[in-house]
């Protein structure tokens, strides 16, 4: 989460109150608020106090036109409801709450299904705030794991985790919290994601596993996690080093086993210890709930699972989060049972669909050079054509933003730090007819853009922001 500071001497005011608002505050008067920045001396009516946080709101930007987040803006009315019915339930209280416990695990057990556990019923699972949780949740397991096999080693190795220079920022703060070495494979040329052979090659006995990316953020692409696995089963063969995977399928875990079916990443692949996925992205539940899933209980060492009586009954747990909200787990159920395999391929291709066709269509444009065409996430990159030099991507996400859309500007890491580009992510609820609107928009700008003498947005890291 963002880190604030207070505020500067000059935002230290008072909001004005509309007359219209309703009931006069008595000790105020009727037309003056509460002061920004620290607790108000009374209580404001709930009316006045629901107008004045609503306005405020007002200036947030439109999610549904906000191509930038992965995150569901659109759920049913019905979703909503349960959402509302659930929002006092502790996830954590299994004891009070045994059904939405049971929910969960449900939850877990048709993600096995769905991930292909070689035994569903043997599959281990819970459910978290989001990817990074998740993400944090499975490192930590198999830095464990690997603590146990060396046991017996001297006690001053340091453990390393191999993975993409593209992977999301949460696999580098689990490196930094759990002090563990992030070996990253750069990018190279056209490939903007791990490559399997360099990422064996960086193994060794310190190693606690490797991250394969079933949807890299920077560009919606898919990592070769079968490639990768079969090169970490050579270098077993060669070195006796076993190294497990774990997919972070904070995207793709939730597109891929509907679309593409026969792409072999999860558990069909005995290298798959774990695998995680964001139910608030493409699991299509508003934010927050992720899900972290093992092969077996062997994945997850039973030390990093506490047991609580404190709050009635014998609960085992494995999160970060202690106390947390049971309506998106209720939310995610509901749209498993709503949806089915079926529905979700229906709205996933749909989306797919989208992206595919936007992505070409801009393409024929002419301005800019696709770096891909969404047809694994929907999801598409793509930086300007050599021969543009009026203008950058910077300039088209500022120009665009002013027209109401959120598209993030970019550059690539190491060693493509040349390369800047845009990202485009489509969502369910970001139809045709969006996408048609979208187009219009940015063929409304090009000629102006054409016209620049050169680049304008300066500051690029005031241009826009990347959303994970």
């Amino acid at each position: 989460m963002a880190l604030h500071k207070g505020p500067e001497q000059h935002q230290k005011r008072v909001m004005s109150v509309n007359p219209f608002f309703g009931e006069a505050n008595p000790v105020a008067g009727m037309t003056e608020a509460p002061p920004t920045h620290r607790l108000p001396d009374g209580p404001l009516p709930p009316n006045t106090a629901y107008q004045l946080v609503h306005d405020e709101l007002m200036l947030d930007g439109n999610s549904r036109l906000n191509l930038a987040t992965f995150v569901t803006t659109w759920m049913e009315p019905q979703a909503g409801v349960l959402m509302g019915e659930c929002r006092d339930k502790n996830m954590i209280d299994k004891d009070e709450y045994p059904r939405t416990a049971e929910l969960e695990r449900r939850c877990v057990a048709m993600l096995a299904d769905l991930w292909n556990a070689p035994d569903p019923s043997a599959a281990v699972g819970c459910s978290t705030t989001g990817s990074s949780e998740a993400c944090m949740l499975a490192g930590m397991a198999l830095k464990r794991r690997w603590a146990a096999r060396n046991a017996d080693r001297s006690p001053g190795a340091r453990p390393n985790l191999v993975m993409g220079i593209n992977v999301q920022v949460c696999w580098e703060k689990f490196c930094n919290f759990w002090e563990v070495e992030a070996r990253q494979v750069p990018m190279e040329g056209d490939r903007f994601h791990l490559d399997p052979q360099a990422a064996a090659e960086l193994c060794d006995e310190n190693t606690i596993g490797v991250v394969g990316i079933l949807g890299s953020t920077f560009d919606g692409s898919y990592e070769p996690i079968a490639d990768l696995c079969a090169a970490l089963d050579a270098l077993q063969e060669r070195t006796g080093l076993d190294v497990p995977v774990h997919v972070d399928g904070a995207s793709g875990g939730m597109v891929a086993p509907f679309l593409d079916e026969d792409l072999e990443w999860d558990f069909r692949l005995p290298r798959v210890a774990s695998i995680n996925t964001s139910g608030h992205k493409y699991g299509l539940v508003y934010p927050g709930v992720g899900w972290a899933l093992w092969r077996d209980a062997e994945a997850l060492p039973e030390e990093l699972v506490f047991r609580v009586n404190y709050l009635g009954g014998d609960m085992p747990t494995f999160a970060l989060n202690f106390s947390r909200p049971g309506a998106q787990v209720v939310a995610q159920y509901y749209t498993f049972l709503r949806l089915g395999r079926d529905g979700y391929r229906a709205v996933q291709q749909s989306t797919r669909d989208v992206a595919t066709a936007l992505a070409e269509r801009i393409g024929e444009l002419g301005d800019f050079r696709l770096l891909t065409h969404g047809d694994e996430l929907p999801v598409f990159a793509l930086t300007t054509a050599d021969d543009v030099t009026a203008y950058d991507v910077f300039d088209v996400s500022r120009r665009l933003r002013e027209s109401g859309w959120l598209v993030p500007a970019y550059t690539f890491p190491a060693n493509r730090e040349d390369l800047s580009a845009l990202r485009i992510v489509c969502r369910n609820g970001f139809s045709h007819d969006l996408a048609d609107l979208f187009l219009d928009d940015l063929t409304r700008l090009l000629p102006q853009l054409r016209r620049q003498p050169h680049p304008l947005t300066r500051d690029k890291e005031a241009a826009t922001g990347f959303h994970h």
